[in-house]
């Protein structure tokens, strides 16, 4: 299995764990240069409160507590969705070398879907790829959603 994969692989466990937490089942992983994971996140906005709560915004502030410097850009970071203009934003305020996601979000992503943020004339632009395991990380979500509405009766 090639490199990529296996991060998302890493990313898709992380959000299994968010789904397991009743949160939105997203998962991210940050590599270092070298290729070792630095850090593993989820979405956590139910069981923080807090809106910001990404797994995208959760696994940057780990990596950057890891590194000890906010700029990420020897970095690649993995997540199951595509990300959102929130988080978009985050990957070109870090610095983040190389951003790779699975599922596009047709309502909310801002790497190709909606919008892409990296083509507005911003300072940093990262290497994108997609597709990654999209299946897998389209299913976590649309396992987790079909789960909601039947508990909901709808």
């Amino acid at each position: 299995m090639l490199f990529d994969e296996e991060m998302m692989l890493l990313a898709l466990e992380e959000a299994r764990k968010a789904a397991a937490e009743g949160e939105v089942p997203v998962g991210a992983v940050v590599t270092d240069g070298g290729g070792s994971v630095i850090a593993r996140a989820h979405n956590t906005r139910e069981r923080t409160g807090k809106p910001t709560g990404h797994a995208e915004i959760n696994a940057l502030e780990e990596a950057a507590s890891v590194t000890g410097c906010r700029r990420l850009s020897e970095c690649t970071l993995y997540v199951t969705l595509e990300p959102c203009p929130m988080c978009a934003g985050a990957v070109i305020n870090s610095g983040i070398r190389r951003l790779v996601y699975g599922a596009f979000d047709e309502n909310g992503g801002a790497c190709s879907s909606v919008i892409n943020l990296f083509e507005c004339g911003f300072a940093h632009k990262p290497l994108v790829r997609s597709r990654i395991l999209e299946r897998e990380c389209s299913e976590v979500l649309t396992d987790f959603f079909r789960a909601l509405r039947e508990k909901d009766g709808g």
